[in-house]
């Protein structure tokens, strides 16, 4: 209880049994606390040391305990003075650290691309960054973004920004929809008040905080070698503005995709567009995260609908019908 004050606990007991019992010797005391008399005689030099003994008048080697109201309300006053400079301490240290973050926010803020090497310097970056935002978070996330370790970083940093009251909007590819993990993922952001959207395809991993910074990938094909964090204005407005268009073609999570004029959802078309522009099933179902075998089986569905017998066919009609625009 009075170790604040320097006493351990044996030095306390001894301390207030001789309060009780000023008289007795070095060995009543061990009997009646049982402890060795090393131990006591330890205790006593303890107490000792810290003022809270005196010489009796009578023998030289006696000792009488001090009064508690003296002896311990000193050693509480020199506590309380040794705490408060402590804090005084901490304070000019504060503010020291606090003099040198903006120092240091300063200079990433004149500069207008700031490279961030590996995957873990992006993570640590992007801690500092949620840390930071104020209102809004948004982001495109291609499906080859999203990694179980990805997902694993990003998730306690959502729920502090939604907390927060901080806006959050991520879009991601049609195809995620199959994807359980990713599913999950977007149904326990949107309890919390996230907003998700899904579009064919995602041009880029992308992420822009509050209008103000954006990160893309140094190598687009490979997001673990590190991200690119750009603060120029022209850049910035230009990146918020490609993901407000794609968010506003983007299908809201949990609702059905919408078709056009022509009845074609956004992942038809975009198909349509790709089949045009002379790519194979393959190369299709690449861009758009699909399986081969799903890209044929909407070719197949869009070959019924135009009730073609060829893909040569379906293309004259395609373009009779302005599918293609």
């Amino acid at each position: 209880m009075l170790e604040p004050l320097g006493l351990s606990c044996d030095g306390e007991r001894v301390y207030r049994t001789l309060l009780a019992q000023p008289s007795w010797k070095l060995t009543d005391i061990a009997a009646h606390l049982t402890l060795t008399e090393r131990h006591v005689r330890s205790a006593l030099d303890e107490l000792a040391d810290l003022a809270l003994l005196r010489p009796a008048d009578g023998p030289a080697d006696e000792l009488l305990p001090i009064s508690p109201s003296v002896g311990l309300a000193t050693l509480l006053a020199r506590a309380e003075a040794e705490l408060a400079d402590r804090q005084r301490r901490i304070e000019a240290t504060r503010a020291a650290v606090a003099t040198i973050a903006a120092e240091h926010d300063g200079a990433r803020a004149r500069e207008s691309i700031t490279r961030h090497e590996g995957i873990e310097a992006v993570r640590a970056r992007i801690e500092e960054l949620a840390a930071a935002t104020r209102t809004e978070m948004v982001s495109l996330n291609p499906n080859s973004a999203q990694t179980p370790d990805a997902k694993a970083a990003s998730k306690p940093l959502n729920q502090q920004l939604l907390e927060r009251g901080v806006a959050i909007r991520c879009i991601y590819q049609d195809s995620f929809r199959n994807d359980p993990a990713t599913l999950a993922a977007a149904r326990w952001l949107a309890e919390l008040g996230g907003q998700t959207r899904t579009v064919p395809t995602v041009p880029l991993l992308m992420i822009v905080i509050d209008r103000e910074t954006v990160l893309v990938p140094i190598d687009p094909a490979n997001s673990r070698l590190g991200a690119l964090e750009l603060r120029s204005p022209g850049v910035v407005t230009a990146a918020y503005a490609l993901f407000e268009q794609t968010w506003l073609n983007a299908t809201p999570f949990g609702e059905s995709a919408t078709r056009d004029g022509n009845e074609l959802t956004l992942q038809e078309r975009e198909i349509i567009k790709l089949l045009a522009d002379g790519h194979t099933d393959e190369i299709v179902a690449r861009r758009l995260d699909l399986s081969t075998r799903t890209t044929r089986r909407v070719v197949a569905e869009l070959m019924g609908r135009l009730d073609a017998r060829s893909r040569f066919q379906a293309g004259l009609r395609i373009a009779e019908r302005g599918w293609h625009r």
